[in-house]
């Protein structure tokens, strides 16, 4: 193509090379949305630490794919404009969304659960092929972006992890078959762990407790007639009401026969390393899985000693190592505000008031799902 172009007082002919119809293809595939992304939920202040560190740690370890924020209108707005910046620098999209509550639920272990239902909004973010989900409570140790190319049966199946069951602390709200001989994990010992996790109980074989996943990690394939049959599901099906961890509960229900086991690597829940040492390996973790108390609730001990039963020392330093690295960043990028903010959204970084912070954890020190 010849274009005519002024310059000065004459007229220049320019050829112009028309882009192929490859090019063309490639420049609006570079327009769109990536298809694949990470996805985890804020309804409250006191989760805007760890969320910051999760973003912070899978940028950290060069992911590929963003990390997309659902939050509700319960998060502040004021929270809003430097959370915004902090996406900006770290790789993630912040997205409104409204919360998701069942008519009736009588039987959460705590209050606090009710917000996790929302997490099941990600089965209606149909633009994206694949989405692997992620706690707020989390922080990524190695890059994991395989578990994009895990392979699933078909669309309506789901990949997680085994919820370990073992309740040696004796927690009054667990079932009765919540013990360590029941537990999935119990018996996998490294390195075989990594790659054969035990296989997902079918309906009427193997023990119940090997059916049970736990959702602070879930890989799947959104699209509109799975949401649709997950609404009637949560519409219709009885069992929801009494459901003890809404999402988690739901999914292991839903998806029953239909989600693959994933090794521990990628949801280590911080007490399997000292439930389950077999198995556990500080270098093989990937995903770090901070239940019960978060380790922004408070700052270690000068003796090290960390957690409501004093176990969690050296998995709560890991999360503070990499709270200093991500603050000193910001520090010196000028980005005092987006500082200020996390700091004032933690009551052991100086900002909201414990109870506050810790959303009830003292009284229900649920670990099936935080």
């Amino acid at each position: 193509m010849v274009q005519a172009q002024k310059y000065g007082g004459g007229t220049v002919k320019k050829r112009i090379r028309t882009p192929s119809k490859s090019e063309m293809q490639q420049h609006q595939e570079q327009k769109r949305p990536p298809s694949r992304a990470w996805v985890t939920l804020l309804t409250r202040p006191s989760y805007v630490p760890g969320a910051i560190l999760l973003a912070h740690s899978l940028q950290k370890h060069h992911s590929l794919y963003p990390l997309i924020i659902l939050y509700t209108p319960s998060l502040p707005a004021a929270l809003l404009p430097a959370l915004g910046r902090e996406a900006s620098l770290s790789n993630s999209i912040l997205r409104l969304t409204a919360p998701l509550v069942p008519k009736e639920q009588r039987n959460l272990v705590a209050t606090r659960f009710e917000d996790t239902w929302t997490k099941l909004r990600i089965f209606e973010m149909w633009e994206y092929e694949r989405l692997v989900f992620l706690d707020a409570d989390m922080l990524v140790l190695g890059n994991m972006d395989e578990l994009f190319g895990t392979p699933l049966p078909g669309r309506d199946w789901i990949a997680a992890n085994h919820c370990c069951v073992c309740n040696l602390d004796g927690d009054e709200w667990a079932p009765a078959d919540w013990a360590q001989e029941n537990c999935a994990y119990t018996g996998l010992t490294h390195p075989s762990c990594l790659s054969s996790p035990t296989p997902v109980a079918p309906a009427g074989a193997g023990p119940p407790t090997h059916a049970l996943l736990n959702s602070g990690l879930f890989i799947c394939t959104p699209y509109a007639a799975l949401w649709d049959e997950m609404r009637r599901f949560l519409a219709t099906d009885p069992r929801v009401a009494h459901f003890m961890f809404p999402d988690q509960d739901l999914l292991a229900a839903f998806f029953r026969d239909r989600w693959r086991p994933l090794g521990y690597q990628y949801n280590a829940i911080k007490t399997m390393r000292y439930w389950h040492p077999a198995m556990w390996r500080d270098g093989e973790v990937r995903n770090l899985h901070y239940i019960v108390d978060k380790p922004w609730h408070a700052r270690l001990r000068d003796d090290g000693v960390a957690g409501y039963l004093g176990k969690d020392g050296e998995t709560h330093r890991w999360w503070w190592r990499e709270y200093g690295s991500w603050e000193g960043q910001r520090e010196r990028m000028g980005e005092r505000g987006v500082v200020d903010m996390v700091r004032g959204c933690s009551a052991a970084l100086g900002g909201l008031e414990q109870g506050e912070v810790a959303g009830g954890w003292q009284s229900t020190r649920a670990k099936g799902e935080e």
